[in-house]
């Protein structure tokens, strides 16, 4: 009798740690589309319903041979442009040929628009990963910006390059004068502007240049999203932070953070699948 019951305790044992690694193994690798509309009168009539798909943090994961399961829910969505903000490749598990995958994918999908993130910077072979990312066609916006044009309507994406560029670790926290400059350079209030950046802990610092719409990542979602809560932790934000993920707005600025599709330092996601986020601009 006792033998049994060792047994039946066992067999829900391994049950319960088979279930577990399902789950996780689903929570690391079900992709998720968010689909966002952001309305705004300074958007030209001429850009009403231009549809922007929003990748962050993929950090040398795949989805599928080739990246078919990632590129696939992308074209299922028909963007206009396709914006990347940063850690694209792992320093610890660094893969360019990986990431490039995924960028011939996305580049046969729409045109691309990409800035660093802190992988990038600490990775020691930014020069080799912005060259490969310029024969593809990639437009870099590191510190620059770019004019989109349809009829006689335009707006402005910029584009700032992570400031890891002026640290080597976590520990000597964030470097963002430069930052600042470059942003105080770049925004125009008169245009509708739309900014791409690594680090959505920088908030105030777009929103005292009046950005109207900001996409950012870095923050992996919180990692593990405790429900009617949010994150549990995130890179440079620490304990329950408070830029996850979804849109955030304050003044006239609206900032989207991507939950991610890869994973780094913590290998699992729980409650916190990978993300690809749809915005879709409307003009009042």
């Amino acid at each position: 009798m006792v033998k049994n019951n060792i047994v039946k305790r066992l067999f829900v044992l391994l049950g319960i740690i088979f279930a577990i690694s399902i789950f996780c193994i689903w929570q690391n690798n079900a992709i998720t589309t968010t689909q966002i509309d952001y309305v705004s009168a300074k958007i030209p009539e001429e850009f009403n319903g231009y549809r922007i798909v929003h990748i962050s943090d993929l950090h040398n994961k795949q989805f599928g041979r080739n990246q078919e399961r990632l590129l696939k829910k992308i074209s299922a969505v028909s963007p206009d442009i396709i914006v990347i903000t940063g850690d694209l490749i792992d320093r610890r598990k660094y893969d360019l040929e990986t990431a490039m995958v995924f960028i011939d994918g996305a580049m046969k999908i729409a045109p691309v628009y990409y800035v660093s993130g802190n992988h990038e910077a600490w990775s020691g072979d930014y020069e080799n990963i912005s060259e490969n990312l310029r024969i593809s066609g990639v437009q870099i916006l590191d510190d620059t910006k770019a004019t989109l044009i349809k009829g006689n309507g335009k707006i402005e994406i910029l584009g700032l390059s992570d400031p890891d560029f002026l640290t080597t670790s976590y520990l000597e926290g964030t470097n963002s004068s430069k930052l600042r400059g470059h942003l105080e350079r770049l925004s125009d209030d008169s245009a509708f502007q739309i900014l791409l950046c690594h680090r959505p802990e920088l908030f105030d610092i777009y929103v005292n240049q009046n950005i109207d719409l900001i996409f950012s990542g870095h923050a992996h979602g919180g990692q593990v999203r405790i429900p009617f809560v949010g994150g549990l932790v995130a890179p440079d934000q620490g304990l329950f932070p408070k830029y996850t993920s979804g849109a955030y707005t304050q003044n006239q600025s609206t900032m989207i953070v991507s939950r991610g599709l890869g994973n780094s330092v913590i290998p699992i996601r729980i409650f916190n699948r990978p993300e690809i986020v749809v915005v879709t601009l409307r003009s009042e």
